[in-house]
């Protein structure tokens, strides 16, 4: 039975992540804006959009040696309050000189949030005794949802006013729930070990968790980046139609995730991650062999369904191993987010140029079929080895 602290720390834990969706779509909603405002070319604005999940790859696994040394809620007490200021000033930018460290700044930012915000929501999750993690990600989900909706409701005003208007919600949001967020302590296991090395963790565990991580987002990345431009361009959809297939892909994540912790409670999460799996290697067929509009649109939002499980039951099995809580293993998995996101961009780009968009799909359905196969790794034992063994 849960107790009033563990309440407490769980709703802490729900703003962080409310936090970090407004903060992240603040941002990316404005890379438009952003573009016409400095005068970038394409391949101008691709360099410097890569510099955010570089430099947040550097900042999860910085994320993961702090963590272990002082906690996570220390780290997110200090870093989610510099993404907000990050977004802040990516606004208020008057040049590209000045906008690079800026992006650099919210990249190393956003990572460590990434990393510390689910070692919070692996803490909180393991006090509760049940799967609680993907109502964490709903949140994220909703936030993020709510901070593009405020982007449109507010397209008159000035580009700085747009994008800190909800920064000041994020940062007075950051630093109330810090206080409440779960201590080093807290983050343990009861029944931890207490020889855990700080900061020493073995690779072979984790690698089905941070390849399933890696394909998931190669399929994000392929959604995100090229929705509109398979809509557009292979199927002639007009303005008003193109917009649909992200819209579908978003809605049914959101609309899996409210209820993606009771099925894993009932099911568990490697059969759960094994049907998403399915279900999205049968959306990016549906997007490979779409004969017209509807059907592409449906075909993403299948997409949306199978790929949603997998973020939130990677973090919840590498919590799983790791009971001393040093958020090393969480850290390294989160770290594969922006690597698929790295390699889908330039995958799916890169098929794309040489054959055609459709055939581009081709790639995220191959990574898609192969998290079925990962799936047995979602329900892992403890980990009981010698934790200092590398």
């Amino acid at each position: 039975m849960p107790s009033s602290r563990d309440r407490q720390a769980r709703v802490a834990t729900y703003v962080v992540y409310a936090v970090q969706g407004l903060s992240f779509a603040s941002l990316l909603i404005q890379v438009a804006n952003l573009q016409t405002k400095h005068g970038l070319s394409e391949g101008a604005l691709t360099l410097l959009l890569l510099i955010v999940p570089v430099f947040a790859g550097v900042g999860s696994v910085a994320a993961g040696t702090f963590a272990a040394r002082f906690g996570s809620k220390v780290l997110l007490r200090v870093a989610q309050p510099v993404v907000a200021v990050a977004v802040v000033l990516a606004g208020l930018a008057p040049s590209v000189p000045l906008l690079v460290p800026v992006l650099l700044l919210f990249g190393v930012a956003v990572g460590a949030v990434d990393a510390g915000m689910n070692m919070q929501g692996v803490a909180v999750e393991r006090r509760y005794g049940v799967q609680i993690l993907n109502g964490f990600h709903c949140v994220w989900s909703v936030f993020s949802m709510l901070g593009a909706a405020w982007a449109s409701v507010a397209a008159a005003l000035p580009l700085p006013v747009i994008m800190s208007a909800p920064m000041v919600l994020a940062l007075v949001g950051s630093l109330v729930s810090g206080r409440d967020l779960c201590t080093p302590e807290e983050e343990k296991a009861e029944d931890a070990p207490a020889s855990a090395a700080a900061g020493r963790f073995p690779w072979r565990p984790i690698i089905p968790l941070c390849l399933a991580m890696g394909f998931l987002y190669v399929g994000d990345a392929a959604v995100s980046n090229f929705n509109t431009v398979f809509m557009k361009n292979v199927l002639s959809a007009g303005p008003q139609v193109v917009p649909l297939a992200y819209v579908a892909y978003q809605a049914t994540t959101l609309a899996v995730r409210l209820g993606g912790d009771l099925a894993v409670r009932r099911y568990g999460p490697a059969a759960i991650v094994r049907i998403g799996g399915v279900i999205a290697t049968l959306g990016f067929l549906g997007v490979v062999l779409a004969p017209n509009q509807p059907l592409a649109i449906v075909a993403f939002g299948l997409t949306g369904v199978g790929l949603s499980v997998v973020a939130p039951q990677s973090f919840s099995a590498a919590g799983k191993l790791d009971p001393a809580g040093t958020g090393v293993a969480i850290a390294r998995v989160n770290l594969f987010n922006y690597i698929g996101f790295i390699v889908g961009a330039a995958l799916v780009g890169g098929i794309a140029d040489a054959a055609d968009m459709r055939w581009a799909f081709a790639a995220p359905l191959a990574l898609a079929a192969v998290i079925i196969v990962l799936a047995p790794g979602f329900e892992p034992r403890r980990r009981t080895a010698n934790p200092s063994a590398a």
